[in-house]
């Protein structure tokens, strides 16, 4: 990953993690890395554990931030929450994938941030 789309990434993740935290959520994780990969955000919500996935793409671009996860990426996402919650003894909690899809201007400015609501839904049993 280039240096350029590192600091696009964390900007995204930055902004997606005071947007979760306005919604009542408390960000426990970030970037969690264990043998299967990476983890953007895992949030604390009073219904579970929320895993975060965060696209983030600067103007102009081709397809949406959303776009981007494809059914495999789903999968993986799905198999990473399990991983941490045996990882840490929380397997009967409740839980699910979201996603924040960012969009920035060529310059920064925020343009547009957008959850997406337990995207791995129809894959595997969440518990909700």
């Amino acid at each position: 990953m280039t240096s350029d789309r590192q600091r696009t990434g964390r900007e995204g993740e930055d902004l997606a993690g005071r947007y979760l935290e306005k919604e009542g959520c408390r960000v426990v994780a970030r970037n969690y890395r264990c043998r299967l990969g990476e983890l953007d955000l895992v949030v604390e919500a009073p219904d579970g554990v929320i895993f975060v996935e965060v696209r983030t793409k600067r103007q102009p671009c081709l397809v949406r931030p959303e776009e981007t996860i494809t059914r495999p990426k789903a999968l993986r996402l799905a198999r990473l929450a399990e991983w941490y919650l045996a990882a840490t003894g929380q397997e009967e909690r409740p839980w699910r994938v979201d996603l924040m899809a960012v969009e920035l201007s060529a310059e920064g400015k925020l343009l547009r941030i957008q959850r997406f609501l337990d995207v791995t839904s129809g894959f595997v049993d969440h518990g909700y």
